[in-house]
């Protein structure tokens, strides 16, 4: 059964209208990474972990989608259990929204996508892997999520940008357009499957509470831009840069050689380096979506205290 959204344009599930009602925090999870990034079965394990993240800090996870037309705030289980399916499942960016609502289709959002629903909803938190960002070639080719963090004001949690990204144009656009980077856990822009791209971050936050006062001077001034707040792929599980490198390089010339373009491109390169490594690559990519997840929980609380809404 589903409750009525408190904004008249998103659907939300009843355990987010729950949420709401009872004061609990609330963090958002983008969907696209469910339905197209992650092989099936690991994206229902990505899914499970998160999810499990969040509700390990006392937070409730909400998965961002259209769902048969309707903007959401939440997925039943039926409904997760069809994107991660993944049968006629479209993916959608902050501009396929209209698209998918006037069609009627299911839709994953990607980090562009989840801004907008999470700022139509009032969600100010959403967690994700890595953000998109300039593309090493063509160079024309910018993701959305890039104008979507400088207009949105929410608090993005992630381990920087993806990795077959060209990440110091990536970081030169995010500076150019005003979205404010703070690092926790770490000095270094994180490149996604590797802690360190050798950028050094202006600014790093110790603690949660630390992100909720730099969020409430961010409001103060008006700013509309996101939060993004980065944090490296846990210890254990990152992958060495100059590896990643390499095989993305390679990847790359032959998804040219294949005629493989646009939206294809990075899960393209995503599975060459996952044969590379044997894995590892996935492993990577879900412990950092997992951690992610939990740092968002903690940030939620922290917005709590600190009265930041």
């Amino acid at each position: 059964m589903m409750a009525a959204s408190s904004r008249v344009s998103v659907r939300v599930t009843l355990d987010v209208e729950l949420a709401r009602r009872e004061g609990r925090p609330l963090v958002a999870l983008e969907s696209s990474v469910l339905a197209h990034g992650l092989p099936i079965p690991a994206n229902a394990e990505a899914a499970r972990r998160m999810c499990a993240a969040v509700e390990l800090q006392a937070a409730v996870p909400a998965i961002t989608a259209v769902v048969r037309g309707a903007p959401s705030m939440g997925l039943t289980p039926e409904e997760l259990e069809r994107f991660l399916l993944r049968d006629g499942v479209m993916k959608a960016s902050a501009r396929d929204l209209p698209v998918a609502m006037a069609t009627g289709a299911d839709a994953a959002t990607t980090v562009a996508g989840a801004l907008a629903i999470c700022h139509a909803s009032g969600v100010a938190v959403l967690a994700t892997g890595g953000i998109g960002g300039v593309h090493r070639e063509p160079a024309y080719d910018e993701s959305a999520d890039l104008l979507e963090l400088a207009r949105r004001p929410i608090v993005v949690v992630c381990s920087g940008a993806k990795s077959l990204l060209d990440l110091p144009a990536t970081i030169e656009r995010l500076e150019t357009l005003g979205v404010t980077v703070v690092g926790f856990g770490t000095d270094d822009f994180p490149g996604f499957l590797f802690r360190s791209t050798g950028r050094q971050l202006s600014a790093v936050a110790s603690d949660v509470d630390q992100i909720a006062r730099i969020l409430s001077q961010q409001r103060r001034l008006g700013l509309p831009g996101a939060l993004l707040v980065v944090q490296p792929p846990p210890a254990e599980h990152a992958l060495p840069r100059e590896l990643v490198d390499a095989v993305t390089i390679q990847a790359l010339t032959e998804a040219r050689r294949a005629g493989v373009r646009g939206a294809e491109v990075t899960p393209f390169v995503l599975a060459a380096i996952d044969r590379a490594t044997d894995g590892r690559s996935l492993r990577t990519n879900l412990a950092l979506l997992e951690s992610n997840a939990r740092l968002a929980g903690e940030i939620t609380h922290a917005l709590v205290r600190s009265q930041v809404t």
